[in-house]
């Protein structure tokens, strides 16, 4: 069965100093809490003071992004062997403030996804619609799409490295949630499509998150829907004590 994930994705915030404080006081408050896995994905700049901080805890480490180049011309981008040296296990890959904010697109998203799992990542691929798209009923259709072109070459095998983040775009930063029935219905529709794709083993076993505003207060609830796997968690991921409520719902 697919295991539960709880990751924090900081965005651009936290320095250093701040990013060691954090971890020191989130250690302890998590250690033992053992029903899933705990990720902190930080800006480039604190992932190196990240690791050390939570070095012997069962806090892991991950970045926002990652380049599919190797190296070269790329000026402002990270190359998976910079991550991998510094010791970080995952990546984000596709968030949708990459796509909307940063001309990401399902090829680059796919080319992105293909170099970190070549260079063993583990790889949280996020996609979901906008608000015209939910208006329009066409959730299912948009969110299918994408699953089949982000992992586009993506071997069985390597999906086993895969975590499918689906945040629906008009809730990440508003203040709106999906219902929970709406998290898993959509969280459903992309198990069928790797079922479709892949296997019916794959689609058991894939572990989809749920990314769109999940905090301390409706975790459980999403959580304990049958296609939701665990939470990409923004906001209330900076705060240690909502952070860990969080990591509790998935150990209830």
């Amino acid at each position: 069965m697919a295991r539960t994930v709880i990751a924090g994705n900081w965005k651009m915030n936290m320095t250093p100093s701040e990013t060691k404080a954090f971890i020191e006081t989130l250690k302890p408050m998590v250690a033992g809490k053992d029903k899933c896995d705990i990720v902190i994905c930080a800006p480039y700049v604190d992932l190196a003071t990240a690791v050390e901080a939570a070095k012997g805890s069962n806090i892991k480490i991950g970045a926002e992004n990652v380049h599919f180049e190797a190296k070269g011309a790329y000026t402002g981008e990270v190359s998976c062997a910079m991550l991998k040296e510094i010791g970080c296990e995952y990546v984000i890959i596709g968030h949708s403030e990459r796509r909307q904010y940063f001309g990401e697109t399902d090829t680059t998203v796919n080319l992105r996804v293909k170099a970190a799992l070549a260079a063993g990542f583990k790889v949280i691929l996020c996609l979901g619609e906008v608000k015209e798209q939910r208006l329009a009923g066409i959730t299912d259709e948009v969110v299918s799409m994408q699953t089949k072109l982000d992992l586009a070459e993506v071997s069985e095998d390597d999906l086993k490295n895969v975590i499918i983040a689906y945040e629906p775009v008009w809730a990440i930063g508003t203040g709106l949630t999906a219902t929970p029935e709406q998290a898993d219905e959509t969280c459903g529709v992309i198990r069928d499509t790797i079922a479709v794709i892949y296997s019916s083993k794959a689609a058991k076993e894939i572990t989809i998150q749920y990314g769109g505003s999940m905090n301390d207060k409706n975790a459980a609830e999403l959580l304990a829907k049958k296609n939701v796997n665990g939470g990409l968690i923004g906001g209330a991921s900076l705060v240690p004590e909502k952070f860990t409520a969080i990591v509790d719902a998935a150990n209830a």
